[in-house]
């Protein structure tokens, strides 16, 4: 039997293909520009490209996993036009699958990777929610959004300047 590899093989996964940018050459990076994006590459900077074209890997490969992410970011991009505000994300806001959220808490980097299912994949185990993640974490009651800084803290709202009155 010949131990030739089959003719039909699945592509590399995209943080295969994106691991492998560092390495290929200047003119693949070109090339795969030209590929993705379209149109000659707008500088020659490496690590800018790399970046972008790391990013447009994800973004073709994670929209088939959410189809509506297009379309909610398109009505957001509408809504930013149509008022010039950006409209606060909704409360049940969830990072796009493959989304890798990071944060180092005591001088330990933390990294979470958002599954496909909605769920949150952390150290080889499946949670429902970010905040069971930070609690693990820290052995405190913490929201998960703010402890991953999808949300600010509610003291970052800046409130209006009171005047104090002095006495007569």
């Amino acid at each position: 039997m010949s131990t030739q590899t089959s003719s039909f093989s699945t592509p590399p996964s995209v943080a295969a293909q994106i691991a492998r940018l560092p390495e290929m050459p200047m003119a693949e990076i070109r090339a795969l520009w030209q590929k993705l994006v379209g149109g000659d590459t707008p500088t020659h900077n490496r690590q800018f490209l790399e970046r972008r074209i790391a990013y447009r890997l994800q973004e073709l490969e994670f929209r088939k996993v959410d189809a509506n992410l297009l379309d909610r970011n398109q009505r957001r991009i509408e809504s930013l036009v149509e008022t010039g505000k950006v409209k606060k994300r909704d409360r049940d806001y969830r990072p796009a699958a493959g989304t890798v959220l990071v944060r180092e808490y005591k001088g330990v980097e933390y990294r979470v990777i958002a599954t496909a299912d909605g769920q949150y994949d952390f150290q080889g185990r499946m949670y429902p929610s970010l905040s069971m993640i930070a609690r693990e974490i820290t052995g405190m009651r913490w929201s998960g959004p703010l402890f991953f800084g999808l949300k600010p803290p509610s003291n970052a709202k800046t409130k209006p300047a009171t005047k104090k009155r002095g006495g007569r």
